[in-house]
């Protein structure tokens, strides 16, 4: 599975980098390739280009702010989060992309 998405929070500090982290290290437990955007503070950084959302399977986008960009990944199968959430519960939504990739089959 290739997953891309971006992490962004209200203050573009901790949250922003945490959930970028907490994804990225679960995604790649998994053996599953994974690039998460971040637009924190600093800026965009490693930023999702055009041929990784073209063979991405998912996207996930935290939804704690409006997320610069959004309309590249229109018609992509995209989940929607709370950066929280992301930080928290990233094993669990790895699980759940699985499922839903292993029942698209």
């Amino acid at each position: 599975m290739y997953v891309v998405g971006v992490s962004a929070c209200p203050t573009g500090v901790a949250h922003t980098y945490l959930a970028a982290e907490a994804l990225t290290k679960a995604f790649e437990a998994r053996n599953h390739q994974v690039k998460i955007e971040t637009q924190g503070a600093s800026g965009i950084e490693n930023e999702v280009t055009s041929e990784d959302v073209e063979k991405a399977d998912f996207v996930i986008l935290t939804k704690d702010i409006a997320i610069k960009g959004e309309e590249r990944f229109k018609g992509k199968k995209i989940v929607k989060i709370m950066s929280g959430v992301a930080i928290q519960k990233a094993n669990g939504i790895v699980k759940k992309l699985e499922e839903i990739q292993e029942n698209q089959k």
